[in-house]
């Protein structure tokens, strides 16, 4: 097999893998999450590699530098540890999520870590002056907790005590879920990687249209853009909608629909605003009552903070501008992740060969969470008809081989900080 059959078959063996036959479904440690561990395992272990997991359920692979001292950090778990070995050497991480969204496709996160797999079997055993880590996230969808990033908001340390108290649907809690898989309690504060790790690449499909579009295989991601979410409720009142006459309504859901069509409307003169009204819920939600209150939810993104915050305050006047009362409710978000320069910069010329887009990536990703702490690059490959987090999402072999060769020219020309 090529290269890239290899990746498309072990993600084909990993897509196997499922909590619910018949479809592609993996939550947070469940038992396909076992299975997958397994599978990855003997995968790295033929290849030479040190395996182990750490204490968030992160399977985390070494594949040692030319140093053969390396080996003796290879199982360091924790910042401080690492910082007591004489023999820490410089380490690039690599991969992606194992997790997956209900009926899901095969290759959302998990082509980031069998790309990495491959790419260290092409290496024919050829060291690199660092260690190369492949790690496989736990958890970053936020299915099983309606929390994500569980496995890279613990590999940096911002996982917090509180967080391992969340509880999924049958009331068990993060922290028992870890025992439950046979790991040792986390200490939150705590890294779990070693300060000696200089880098991160992460490689993922695009998840969306837009490398279709410009009809280009790769593009190196600038920034993961910023996220605020809120919710609007306007207050109506609720009557009869047989006896009260058109003009002695105060419809709330008719207010809202025309907000709706306002939020549709707006981010046309900006093409990198995104805005959406996704959840709407009207009360008392009967077919013969004028609704009384609806509430609906609003999703703004942009690459610039600064953009993003204008657009929800003009966003929430326009809310205000239909004759009945809102009440607005934050829900939380996020600010805009650059990645690293330096190292896009790099990755821009790795791809060079195949004129890569240089692009916001719309969605989230492990390498939000790494960016602030460890310097992170992320390439996108091609998503055919921008389909993705379905059962009919898919990759090219072309793409997969142009993404390998990129990363193999990238590992060739990195230069490791001591």
């Amino acid at each position: 097999m090529t290269p890239a059959d290899q990746v498309l078959s072990l993600c084909a063996r990993i897509a196997a893998l499922t909590d619910i036959p018949g479809t592609i479904t993996r939550t947070f440690l469940s038992p396909a999450t076992r299975a997958v561990h397994s599978l990855l395992t003997a995968e790295m272990q033929s290849l030479g590699m040190t395996v182990r997991t750490d204490s968030a359920g992160n399977l985390r692979g070494i594949y040692p530098a030319q140093d053969d001292l390396s080996s003796r950090g290879n199982n360091l778990s924790s910042r401080s540890e690492a910082e007591g070995s004489a023999f820490a050497v410089p380490t690039l991480l690599l991969g992606s999520h194992i997790d997956t969204v209900p009926d899901s496709g095969p290759y959302d996160g998990v082509l980031g870590v069998a790309i990495p797999i491959v790419l260290i079997r092409m290496l024919a055993g050829k060291k690199l002056p660092c260690n190369i880590e492949i790690i496989a996230f736990s958890e970053e969808e936020g299915v099983r907790f309606k929390f994500p990033f569980i496995g890279s908001r613990a590999l940096v340390g911002t996982l917090t005590r509180a967080d391992l108290t969340r509880t999924d649907y049958l009331g068990i809690s993060i922290a028992q879920a870890l025992e439950d898989f046979g790991l040792n309690p986390l200490s939150p504060s705590a890294p779990l990687v070693t300060s000696r790790t200089f880098a991160y690449l992460e490689v993922h499909i695009e998840q969306g249209p837009v490398l279709e579009s410009l009809a280009l295989p790769l593009g190196v991601v600038t920034s993961i853009i910023g996220q605020s979410r809120l919710s609007l409720t306007f207050h109506g009142e609720a009557n009869h909608a047989g006896t009260t006459p058109m003009s002695f309504r105060k419809d709330a859901l008719a207010a809202a629909a025309r907000f709706i069509a306002e939020v549709q409307s707006y981010p046309q003169d900006d093409p990198h605003l995104l805005a959406t009204v996704g959840s709407i819920t009207a009360f008392p939600n009967a077919a013969n009552v004028i609704p009384g209150a609806v509430t609906v939810s609003l999703d703004v993104r942009h690459p610039s903070d600064a953009a993003r915050l204008e657009a929800v305050e003009a966003l929430k006047t326009l809310a205000q501008s239909h004759g009945l009362p809102v009440t607005i409710t934050d829900r939380g978000g996020q600010s805009s992740v650059p990645m690293d320069p330096a190292l896009s910069a790099l990755l821009t010329t790795a791809a060079a060969p195949y004129a890569p887009h240089c692009m916001a990536s719309g969605a989230g990703h492990d390498a939000m969470i790494v960016a602030p702490y460890i310097p992170t690059a992320m390439l996108f490959l091609r998503t055919p008809r921008g389909l993705s987090h379905h059962p009919q999402e898919s990759v090219s072999a072309e793409d997969i081989q142009t993404a390998l060769a990129t990363c193999l020219r990238f590992l060739n020309t990195l230069h490791p900080t001591p």
